[in-house]
C-alpha cells in the first residue's frame, strides 16, 4: 500500500479513461486494509480508489501508477471458498524515493490485492494486460492540468498498442493466454493459405510460360537457335514435365490413360533401366507427381494408366508378383538374367537376406525381396525361415556330386 498516493481525481489532459468497477477492497499484501467497497477507476495511466461517488465529484482519492506493476494474477481459490469474491494480485516493484504522501509511509508487502465483491468481469484481465502493454505512461507522461474542472470522461480508444510485455497469469490467464495464442495461429494458417494461393496462381504462369516455350521447341518457329533450343529444353526438364497430361484436356477416360500411358513411359524408360530395369509402384508414384508439379495423379489414375503400357506395346511394362506388389518394368528386362545374378550374388556370399541384396545393389527392400522370391521359384536358391530373417542359400541339389 505504500505505492499509492493521495491525488486528484480528475484526470489529466493527456490521460485516457479505460473502466470503472465498484465494490473494490484493497489488500495490502494478504492484510485487508479500511480500504472497503470503493469505487476503482483504471485508466491508460494510473488506478484511481475512492469512496462511492468520490471520483466522479474531484475529491481527493488514491493513486497508484501503473508503472509500479510488475505482473498481476488472479488469486487460485482453495477448496472451501465458496462465495468468496474474487481477488486480483497486483505484484509491485520498489516504491520511489520521490513517491508523494499516501495512506502508508512502509509497508513490508511487495503486492497488493484488489477485492472485487460484485464480481470480476472476464474482460477486466485484458483490459488490464492492454494498458500495461501499451506503457502510454512512457510515451505520454502526466501533464500539469490546464483545465481544473475536467471530469473522468471517455476519451476514445486507446492507440495502436506496443509491442506487448510479458504478464504472468493464473489458469484463467493460462486458458486466456492459449485462446490468444489459437487465435494467433489461425490467423497466421490463414494468411499462409493466401500466401499459397498466389503461389498457386504464379506457378500457373510459369506452366503457361514453359507450355509456349515447349510449343515453339516442337514447331521450330520463331528465331530459336539450335544452341538455345538445347538450352531451352534442360531448363524444361529440369523443372519436370513440361506438358504434363490431364484429364480435362480428353473426351473420354480411355483416351486420356492411352496419352498418360505413353508419357509414362517417354518419363520412366530411363529411370528405370538405371535401377535395374524395375521399380515399385510407390516410387513410380512419387517420382510421376513429382515431376508433374501442380498437375498431381491420383493413385487410381496411375494404376489404370500402367495397365495400358503392354497392349500399347510400350517399353515399360506392369507386373504383378505372385505377393500382389506391383511394379513397372523395362520390357527389355529378361527375368533368367537376373536370376542367374543373384545365384552367383548367392553363391559368393553363402547366403543372402532382402536387406543385404538391397544394401548391395541400391534397391528397395520390396523389390530385392521379389528378386529373391524369384530366384528361389527358378530353383536357383533355397530359403532357410527363422526368427532372425528369411535367408536365401545356394541350392545345392543341382550341383553334381563329385
Amino acid at each position: 500500500m505504500n505505492r499509492f498516493e493521495y491525488a486528484d481525481s480528475r484526470l489529466f489532459p493527456n490521460e485516457i479513461y479505460v473502466r470503472r468497477d465498484i465494490g473494490i477492497c484493497l489488500y495490502d499484501g494478504d492484510v485487508k486494509t479500511n480500504f472497503e467497497s470503493g469505487e476503482l477507476v483504471l485508466t491508460s495511466h494510473r488506478f484511481l480508489w475512492g469512496r462511492p461517488g468520490d471520483i466522479s465529484r474531484g475529491y481527493k482519492c488514491l493513486s497508484l501508477s501503473l508503472s509500479h506493476i510488475v505482473f498481476f494474477e488472479e488469486e487460485t481459490p482453495g477448496l472451501f471458498s465458496f462465495g468468496r469474491s474474487k481477488k486480483l494480485i497486483i505484484q509491485l516493484s520498489e516504491a520511489p524515493i520521490d513517491k508523494m504522501p499516501g495512506p502508508l509511509d512502509n509497508s513490508i508487502h511487495n503486492y497488493i490485492k484488489l477485492s472485487f465483491k460484485e464480481g470480476l468481469d472476464p474482460n477486466y484481465h485484458t483490459h488490464l494486460s492492454d494498458a500495461l502493454q501499451r506503457r502510454i505512461w512512457e510515451l505520454t507522461p502526466i501533464m500539469p492540468l490546464n483545465h481544473p474542472n475536467i471530469n473522468i470522461r471517455n476519451s476514445g480508444d486507446i492507440s495502436k498498442p506496443l509491442p506487448q510485455i510479458k504478464t504472468r497469469t493464473g489458469i484463467i490467464g493460462i486458458e486466456r493466454s492459449l485462446q490468444e495464442q489459437q487465435k494467433a495461429t489461425d490467423e497466421s494458417i490463414s494468411m499462409a493459405f493466401q500466401d499459397l494461393k498466389k503461389l498457386i496462381e504464379m506457378a500457373k504462369d510459369m506452366v503457361s510460360i514453359s507450355k509456349t516455350i515447349s510449343a515453339k521447341i516442337r514447331e521450330r518457329q520463331g528465331d530459336i537457335t539450335e544452341d538455345e533450343t538445347v538450352r531451352f529444353k534442360s531448363y524444361l526438364m529440369s523443372l519436370g514435365i513440361d506438358d504434363p497430361v490431364t484429364r480435362d484436356t480428353y473426351k473420354n477416360s480411355n483416351e486420356y490413360f492411352k496419352q498418360l500411358a505413353n508419357q509414362l513411359a517417354d518419363i520412366l524408360e530411363e529411370p528405370i533401366k538405371e535401377v535395374g530395369g524395375m521399380m515399385t509402384l510407390t516410387d513410380v508414384y512419387c517420382r510421376v507427381n513429382r515431376a508433374r508439379g501442380l498437375e498431381l495423379l491420383s493413385p487410381e489414375d496411375l494404376l489404370n494408366a500402367s495397365r495400358q503400357l503392354a497392349p500399347l506395346c510400350l517399353p515399360v511394362v506392369l507386373r504383378v508378383f505372385d505377393s500382389g506388389v506391383m511394379v513397372l518394368q523395362a520390357r527389355s528386362h529378361d527375368d533368367n538374367a537376373i536370376v542367374d545374378v543373384i545365384a552367383n550374388q548367392i553363391k559368393e556370399r553363402g547366403s543372402l537376406t532382402a536387406e543385404e541384396l538391397a544394401r548391395s545393389d541400391g534397391i528397395s527392400v520390396l523389390l530385392a525381396r521379389e528378386r529373391l522370391l524369384v530366384t528361389e521359384k527358378k530353383g536357383k536358391a533355397c530359403r532357410d525361415d527363422t526368427i532372425e530373417a528369411l535367408r536365401f542359400y545356394p541350392n545345392l541339389f543341382l550341383q553334381k556330386d563329385d
